[in-house]
């Protein structure tokens, strides 16, 4: 990774002011009468060979905007396009070749996979799916992607349940590059597992983006390891990016508020607890009414004149970093 330098590779997923709610409470005609607004106008794009992190506090709306990129949650309002097609336009046989080059893998592997299926058809469920297999070419594919992943070819015939944790997410992962897919969402793919299974299945999905070129949009807790793992971060606060571009420029000097303090939140052996303390008095607002003005300003010890008015994600000089506060350009 190199901080500071954008790609020329083809954007594989731009997502243009995307817009996702959700009924909270319907009259008793079963029409809505107020709504959770989970995603508020969210622009980005990852590009071929390159991760985008996606960080922020529990609710501000990463799960779903990435079930939305992926076609498991509606959006009302916005446009995510798959190397240049549109998803939600798409029909058809356009719309099944468009999900094939997009795949998920989800936080905890043991209830994301079936568990009444044998190894071998969950790797190549998606195979099956796409038709034209016979059986013994599924089962011969199964296993070249298990040992891509560092699976055995021998243990394919067993169920989920008798693996670990760390090999079940294995299994999650050679099932989502069965179809060559160009994009690959990673909604928490290490929370569930030991430390230092952690290391193993990062540098798998390390090695896998070497060999095939993929794209990566990383939703994490774990600043350590989008830092790490990352090229690029964004970081999402009540449904809106608040701070985006190179990792290293984001996480390391961090320009807007609460970027700022969700970096001061995160556990450091270098920081004392009663700074910890300070920065987790203050919690999400509810997100059924959207605030007035800048979404932050409620929490924001640097609130001034300006905070009023909604903020726009601002280019903070010549590079990819942006910002969304008037006071970020200072």
């Amino acid at each position: 990774m190199t901080a500071g330098v954008e790609t020329m590779a083809r954007p594989v997923l731009e997502v243009s002011d995307l817009h996702v709610r959700f009924p909270a409470s319907r009259n008793w005609l079963g029409r809505p009468t107020s709504h959770v607004h989970a995603v508020n106008g969210v622009t980005l794009r990852v590009r071929a060979g390159r991760s985008l992190g996606i960080v922020g506090e529990s609710g501000c709306g990463k799960s779903t905007l990435a079930q939305a990129i992926i076609g498991l949650a509606p959006y009302e309002q916005g446009r995510v396009a798959i190397d240049g097609q549109d998803f939600q336009a798409a029909q058809g046989r356009e719309k099944r070749q468009l999900r094939q080059k997009m795949q998920i893998v989800f936080q905890d592997p043991q209830s994301s996979l079936d568990r009444r299926l044998p190894v071998w058809r969950l790797i190549s469920e998606p195979l099956h799916i796409r038709g034209g297999h016979s059986n013994a070419e599924l089962h011969a594919k199964a296993e070249q992607l298990a040992t891509a992943v560092g699976l055995r070819p021998e243990h394919l015939d067993r169920l989920p349940h008798e693996f670990s944790g760390g090999q079940r997410q294995r299994i999650a992962i050679a099932r989502a590059i069965s179809t060559d897919p160009d994009l690959m969402v990673l909604d928490e793919p290490t929370s569930a597992l030991d430390v230092s299974v952690q290391a193993q299945i990062i540098n798998l999905l390390l090695k896998l983006q070497r060999e095939r070129g993929l794209a990566y949009l990383m939703i994490s807790h774990d600043v350590a390891l989008v830092r790490h793992f990352c090229d690029d971060v964004a970081v999402m606060y009540l449904g809106q990016i608040v701070e985006s571009g190179p990792a290293e420029e984001v996480l390391g000097d961090p320009r807007h508020p609460y970027t700022q303090t969700l970096l001061a939140a995160a556990p450091s052996f270098a920081s004392p607890l009663p700074t910890l303390a300070e920065v987790r008095t203050s919690e999400l607002p509810n997100n059924r009414k959207l605030p007035a003005g800048c979404f932050y300003k409620e929490r924001c010890g640097k609130a001034a004149a300006g905070c009023e008015v909604p903020q726009v994600l601002q280019r903070l000089g010549a590079g990819a970093r942006c910002a969304r506060c008037h006071l970020a350009q200072g």
